[in-house]
């Protein structure tokens, strides 16, 4: 016999057949019904138990998150909220549950106490939800870009660069940290350690990804990368994940092409494939919208902000004429945005990026041409000497969402770059090296896949979109 899931159950409609199923009891009453899930759907289904010829010891191990496998017809239901449902003729307990300790009972719970039970957290239908879609965009992640012709690279996880040039990494080390060697000068001497350097986690793959652009043409990285930034905010992690797509012969154009068809081809595969679980958590928002004031309500609905992305072309302007726009803005010059902007060169924050996506332009906003001194030393310095050739996408709800390039190309204005903010060239030779034999424009930007996926659900805070959240004081399971 073969063993159904509950997705594919609830969508027979070839009823007075014996099934199969296994799953976890989401709840048990009147000592016959059972609400059955097994992950393969929010849903659960109905399995009716003949409680007058079932033992007594068996209905009393029928408790909240117990597994069980149960045999019966699946019958056209009778009760309100499903199609069909089980008539039990065998059920087996796989794994008690003691209804005293288990900590997803049926009732609200609060996120901050899911988190300190992320093991379990997954059995409600909000965790359920978030992390199936996770699945899907990673997926559609892959997808795009196999449909598209690119190759999949992976970076490594220790590196002894740091791309970003702004520190705040985790260092890899297989030295004893009672008797650390020490040089001449009293300092810790990594010619010692296991690499014969010091080295970190990486923060980012797109170095390396662009070597491997500038022989295959068109990479990407689909990996975790790691921060060592004591942030405690609803946007920060130790550890993420990263899309980091490289393309040789690429401009800037080219540039935001790539990231508007991919991010438009994700988000419409979830709205295709995963419609139920985007209906609930778009219900979940709405019902959490209504306790509060009215200010402080979403303009959009999640499955709106998702069509917003798929149903609009994307606006393109530079830094410089969104600086004009914004210091004309009325929140700016009434002083309503808690950063006003008086000049250029200011560093764009959250409420400056939403104004441009959901007041101003009302659709997806991509901006570029931004000042030098306030972006990475790998980005191509324009004409002016001032602005480089950068390009972040803004979205509703929270702002920035990718960060792109042209890279930098010309092996003497990289010198020059990196020179002026400390950074070794003996560091980065194989990267200077690119610039040396067959140099060429190349392109790529970077997406965190968590803040996609807060994007793709509506979750106000990153913790909840990662299965295992590592934060500052913060490493459990």
């Amino acid at each position: 016999m073969k063993l159904y899931t509950v997705s594919e159950l609830l969508s027979q409609n070839n009823f007075a057949q014996e099934v199969e199923i296994k799953g976890w009891v989401r709840t048990f009453r009147a000592n016959r019904f059972i609400a059955l899930n097994d992950g393969s759907t929010l849903n659960n289904i109905q399995c009716v138990v003949d409680f007058e010829n079932t033992e007594e010891a068996i209905l009393k191990r029928i408790t909240t998150g117990a597994a069980v496998h149960i045999k019966g017809d699946l019958v056209e239901s009778l009760g309100k909220g499903q199609n069909v449902e089980i008539n039990v003729s065998f059920i087996e307990i796989l794994g008690d549950s003691d209804p005293e300790t288990y900590p997803i009972q049926p009732k609200k719970h609060s996120f901050e106490f899911l988190r300190e039970n992320a093991h379990l957290r997954t059995r409600t239908n909000t965790f359920s939800a978030v992390m199936r879609l996770r699945s899907a965009l990673s997926f559609a992640i892959h997808k795009y870009f196999n449909e598209n012709g690119f190759y999949y690279v992976h970076t490594p996880i220790i590196t002894g660069s740091d791309a970003e040039g702004a520190g705040e990494m985790f260092r890899v080390s297989s030295l004893d940290n009672e008797h650390l060697p020490k040089d001449d000068n009293g300092k810790v001497d990594y010619s010692k350690d296991f690499f014969g350097k010091e080295t970190n986690l990486t923060v980012s793959g797109q170095l390396e990804a662009e070597t491997y652009a500038m022989s295959l043409g068109k990479v990407y990285t689909f990996g975790p990368t790691f921060r060592a930034e004591n942030s405690n905010t609803s946007r920060h992690l130790a550890e993420f994940w990263m899309i980091e797509p490289e393309v040789a012969f690429m401009d800037l154009a080219g540039n935001m092409d790539l990231a508007e068809s991919f991010l438009k081809y994700v988000i419409k595969y979830i709205l295709d494939n995963n419609r139920e679980d985007l209906e609930f958590l778009n219900q979940r928002l709405l019902d959490e919208d209504k306790t509060k004031p009215q200010a402080e309500r979403s303009e959009m609905s999640l499955l709106e902000k998702l069509n917003f992305v798929t149903e609009n072309n994307f606006t393109r302007l530079s830094y410089t004429e969104a600086i004009d726009i914004l210091r004309n803005s009325k929140p700016n010059k009434k002083k309503k945005f808690k950063y006003i902007i008086e000049e250029w060169g200011a560093d764009l924050q959250s409420e400056h990026e939403r104004f441009l996506v959901e007041k101003h332009f009302k659709c997806p906003v991509i901006l570029y041409d931004y000042p030098a001194n306030i972006k990475a030393f790998y980005m191509r310095l324009n004409e002016d000497g001032k602005t480089v050739r950068a390009m972040d996408i803004l979205f509703p709800g929270i702002g920035e969402i990718v960060g792109g390039a042209q890279r930098e190309e010309r092996l003497d204005i990289l010198k020059q770059r990196m020179a002026a903010i400390n950074i070794p060239e003996e560091d980065l030779w194989w990267y200077l090296d690119l610039r040396k034999y067959g140099t060429a424009v190349h392109s790529g930007f970077g997406l965190g896949f968590e803040r996609l996926v807060m994007f793709a659900t509506g979750m106000s805070n990153i913790r909840d979109v990662i299965p295992f959240p590592r934060t500052p004081q913060n490493a459990e399971f």
